[in-house]
């Protein structure tokens, strides 16, 4: 009998949008196309041109009828990531602020077989204040991802990125309809996929910081550091049970504990 052949996994891109018309399109031009199945645009109620150049482009496109959030938007980009039969979903946000010529190096552990999640770290061997991250952003960002590697036993170098592939049975593992419709939807996810036990790689990539670009706000990015506070102390809870949350559950064990009540 000959060798199986190895089937290509289907690469789906996904794009949180709003307000990214300047940017959408040098987003997916520098896209390696040749590695990707299929870009699907999801557009949080935009007030500029984003759905009109998507359109142009010939993405997929899901409008939202209205801003409902970061995390809404993401939910809405995974779950037709899903739909399409997606193997590898990759983020990359429409802002160009993270270089999408990088996709094969984030996929990369992905295919070897060595992850199920990735993250593309700006301080993994970069100098992100060089890039121009302001400087009270890389403090907070070092602050915070200390008390994530702390309370999530693992060893890297941020978890603050919008730069992020995932597999299939990853997000299908984790319930994201609980999740927030805001940014802590980023860290909410990162937490479930440590309890559920999904192996987390990171690979360095380079950002850049121009006026287009989004970027949050100094007292917005405070009260995101505060939600992630929060959240850390109530996974603590979760893990010591002091407080079980269903956030936290896999699904599928959660689906097997039905089976067999």
């Amino acid at each position: 009998m000959g060798a199986a052949v190895k089937t290509k996994a289907k690469v789906v891109v996904v794009m949180p949008a709003y307000n990214a018309a300047k940017t959408l399109r040098m987003t997916y031009d520098d896209l390696p196309h040749h590695l990707v199945d299929r870009v699907i645009v999801v557009d949080d109620g935009s007030k500029d041109d984003t759905v009109r150049v998507a359109r142009e482009l010939g993405l997929r496109i899901f409008a939202h009828d209205r801003n409902y959030g970061y995390g809404a938007n993401q939910k809405t980009c995974y779950r037709e990531a899903l739909k399409a039969g997606a193997d590898i979903i990759v983020m990359v946000h429409p802002d160009y602020q993270y270089d999408p010529t990088l996709l094969p190096q984030v996929i990369a552990p992905i295919e070897r077989g060595e992850a199920d999640v990735v993250l593309g770290s700006r301080l993994l061997g970069g100098q992100p204040m060089k890039g121009g991250m302001p400087w009270w952003k890389y403090v907070a960002n070092r602050f915070l991802t200390r008390c994530e590697n702390s309370t999530f036993g693992l060893r890297l170098a941020e978890y603050h990125t919008g730069y992020r592939a995932y597999t299939r049975d990853a997000l299908e593992s984790v319930n994201l309809e609980t999740n927030s419709d805001n940014f802590i939807f980023d860290q909410e996810i990162m937490a479930q996929f440590v309890e559920v036990g999904s192996r987390v790689a990171e690979v360095p990539v380079p950002t850049r910081y121009f006026p287009q670009a989004s970027s949050a706000s100094f007292v917005q990015s405070s009260v995101y550091g505060l939600s992630i506070l929060w959240l850390l102390f109530r996974y603590i809870l979760h893990r010591t049970g002091v407080r079980r949350s269903r956030q936290f559950q896999s699904l599928r064990r959660r689906y097997a504990d039905m089976v067999h009540a």
